[in-house]
């Protein structure tokens, strides 16, 4: 079952429907719409391909309601999975364009871990759109997918890729219908690996991934992400460290410093830098505790510091000159270190 959530996505759905069109699967597959009170020609253009797609072979379910206002991804996603029947989920959003191959590709390595989340590489629409982020999706090793979960990009394969059987769908839950600002992807991937479930991904280009300034995602405000993020890295990471170092004495690693509950604060060592100026100072004293005397926390350069640590260092940003140096440490990911970038 391809899942699609619709709001207003006439600009882009007569190229995402043909994408589904276009699979070269050859299993059954069906087509899951829920149209989330779209005010343009969605449903039209819905109706129009249901014909098209019924023709081929593909069912096609579709649902919706009119209500003045939508109802919001989470929600959309769940009734699209609920009216579905397929052994396997394929999501898909309405301003994305599927490979021929993705649905064969995916279905085969599901088979292969039916309680994994699997994603592919993602080609990005305009091209020169968020380079960064682009990079980071297709280029994660095959362990960092699940070590750098932490981080402020959020899923480590991104949920227009995700496939994943219904029985392990099912027994993770489904999305937070909290509507517009929850980040409902990234709360069922931390339940999902709280649940012990994997991350593949497949190694091609699957999706034509598109970037707009009308998506969803920008609904979602960088404080509500920072939370969630900090309350899994103190659920999911912590506690198995008595003490750990925090890599950045800037404006970031003070940030996460403060939003620590106090018993992890305590386990704060020290934090480490490259920047003299803040060496020189020798301490961070943490002005708003309520503790007496105040918490100083050490300020040390890199070398002098013990892992594990928590780096809060957006990555290639410097040149390769970071990256250089954390490797001179001969440092594990996961073991030694975790990235909060």
């Amino acid at each position: 079952s391809i899942i699609l959530p619709v709001h207003n996505a006439e600009p882009w759905l007569d190229e995402c429907l043909s994408s589904v069109l276009q699979q070269d699967f050859e299993g059954t597959m069906e087509l899951s719409v829920f149209n989330d009170a779209s005010k343009d020609k969605s449903g039209t253009i819905l109706d129009k391909w249901k014909v098209k797609l019924e023709g081929s072979g593909i069912h096609v379910v579709i649902g919706g309601h009119d209500s003045p206002s939508p109802l919001g991804v989470g929600y959309s996603k769940n009734q699209a999975i609920a009216q579905s029947s397929g052994s396997y989920l394929c999501f898909l959003d309405s301003d994305d364009v599927m490979m021929p191959q993705r649905v064969r590709l995916q279905h085969a390595a599901a088979l292969q871990h039916p309680t994994s989340i699997i994603g592919c590489c993602v080609s990005r629409d305009p091209p020169n759109s968020t380079e960064r982020y682009t990079r980071w999706i297709n280029q994660l090793a095959p362990d960092q997918l699940l070590t750098q979960v932490f981080t402020s990009h959020g899923p480590t394969v991104v949920m227009p890729t995700w496939f994943c059987s219904r029985a392990w769908f099912s027994y993770v839950g489904t999305f937070d219908e909290g509507g517009q600002g929850v980040p409902e992807d990234l709360l069922f991937f931390y339940e999902h690996l709280r649940k012990g479930g994997g991350v593949v991904r497949v190694d091609q280009n699957l999706l034509l991934y598109r970037y707009h300034l009308h998506a969803a995602t920008h609904s979602i405000l960088e404080a509500t992400i920072w939370t969630h993020r900090v309350h899994f890295l103190e659920e999911q990471a912590l506690p198995r460290w008595a003490t750990f170092t925090i890599w950045n004495a800037g404006k970031q690693g003070r940030r996460l410093y403060r939003s620590l509950t106090a018993a992890n604060r305590r386990k704060v060592a020290a934090f480490c830098d490259v920047d003299e100026n803040k060496i020189q100072k020798g301490f961070y004293c943490h002005e708003d505790s309520e503790e007496r005397p105040k918490p100083r926390v050490p300020i040390l350069h890199f070398r002098e510091a013990q892992p594990p640590f928590i780096i809060c260092m957006k990555l290639d940003l410097t040149g390769g000159a970071f990256e250089d140096n954390l490797q001179s440490l001969h440092l594990q990911e996961g073991r030694d270190f975790l990235l909060f970038s």
